[in-house]
């Protein structure tokens, strides 16, 4: 068949639970035959923590997070060296594109010193600087993290609306047509650097509470960030991030593109996510996790933001109770919830084939550094 006539429909009918939302998924992209998520370590999560990493000032160290880049991607891969582990993924001819999360910036982001690292890598493994992409939706939430301080010069960091609300950067031939809350604009288009200029993809997301899907992590990082129009699937107390978030992440080339994950957990989001309105929400597990496969690291985080919001006396992201609900209480209450919340998308990822849910099949290596 025609690449440029290949039509994959979204999720097997089979899965659509009753008043699940219609999606109508267009790609001319058929998948590649190397590389699609869950990638070659289904399963496979390795987590590096370091109480170095960051001060009691909240500083991050760079030379530790490059110790822990180091560590956690050698393990991942059994390689001997730093060059050979990236080389495992990427090679000199490819243009990569590191999607990182600025949403909570200043407070919460995916870390300059983070990022910083994985570019010095990517070089070190033979990518010219000049064929590197960091990237994230909107200009202004980019602009604050100031990435050009931690980069090479030749290194693009680019913002996919300029100005806000352009629909130039989204690809009009790739896109999820679902019509949620009767909204007027039914379609979510793929960023167009996604499916024309990127041969690979490094999702960078944090570990963050929120509060329509229970937690922000690979998934959603990878959904979310890379489509137009996505905010409308959580406008009231009972939200579509159920099936949504899978349903994007599966889209090809997305799903073939984005190869390896490295979740910042240096800050993370315990309540309030993802948009960190109250310092108090904010804690530091100094730790970074790496892997191929996004269900199997998100199965973690929901243990993680689960736990500690236990420790603070919180309510569970697992409670689904309509008398928990107050969105204007919820940015500074954790005894209630914004919406009904969806940490469900995970195990509801894993049905649409995109990595390990089941705990018993996750295979978690710990180091320290």
């Amino acid at each position: 068949m025609d690449r440029r006539t290949f039509i994959q429909l979204a999720g097997p009918a089979l899965l659509q639970a009753s008043g699940e939302p219609a999606y109508h998924t267009v790609s001319p992209y058929a998948p590649s035959s190397d590389a699609v998520l869950p990638g070659p370590y289904r399963g496979a999560v390795t987590s590096v923590h370091s109480d170095a990493a960051v001060n009691s000032r909240g500083q991050v160290d760079g030379a530790t997070v490059r110790k822990m880049l180091s560590a956690g991607l050698r393990s991942l891969t059994g390689a001997k060296s730093d060059r050979d582990a990236w080389a495992a993924f990427f090679a000199p001819s490819d243009v990569v594109g590191i999607k990182v999360n600025c949403s909570g910036a200043p407070n919460i982001m995916s870390d300059p010193e983070v990022v910083g690292g994985v570019v010095e890598n990517l070089i070190g493994a033979g990518v010219k600087p000049q064929q590197i992409y960091i990237y994230e939706r909107f200009l202004n939430q980019l602009e604050s993290v100031h990435y050009d301080r931690q980069v090479p010069s030749g290194v693009h960091i680019v913002a996919v609306e300029t100005p806000r609300g352009s629909i130039l950067g989204y690809d009009p031939h790739t896109y999820v047509e679902v019509e949620f809350f009767g909204e007027d604009d039914t379609r979510s288009n793929l960023v167009r650097l996604v499916s024309e200029r990127f041969t690979k993809i490094i999702n960078i997301p944090n570990m963050k509470d929120h509060g329509a899907s229970g937690v922000t992590g690979c998934l959603k990082n990878m959904a979310y960030g890379n489509f137009s129009n996505v905010a409308r699937s959580h406008r009231h107390a009972q939200t579509h991030t159920l099936s949504f978030i899978g349903t994007l992440a599966s889209v090809e080339p997305l799903r073939s593109k984005t190869v390896l994950h490295v979740m910042d957990g240096l800050r993370g989001v315990w309540h309030g996510g993802p948009f960190v309105r109250d310092r108090r929400f904010l804690f530091y597990p100094k730790s970074i996790l790496f892997g191929t496969d996004p269900v199997a690291m998100d199965r973690l985080l929901l243990d993680i933001i689960e736990e500690k919001r236990k420790s603070e006396g919180a309510l569970s992201i697992f409670d689904r109770s309509m008398a928990n609900i107050n969105g204007r209480r919820a940015r500074k209450d954790p005894r209630v919830n914004a919406f009904i919340r969806e940490p469900g998308h995970i195990e509801y990822a894993a049905k649409l084939g995109l990595g390990e849910n089941d705990k018993t099949r996750i295979r978690l290596t710990a180091l320290s550094v």
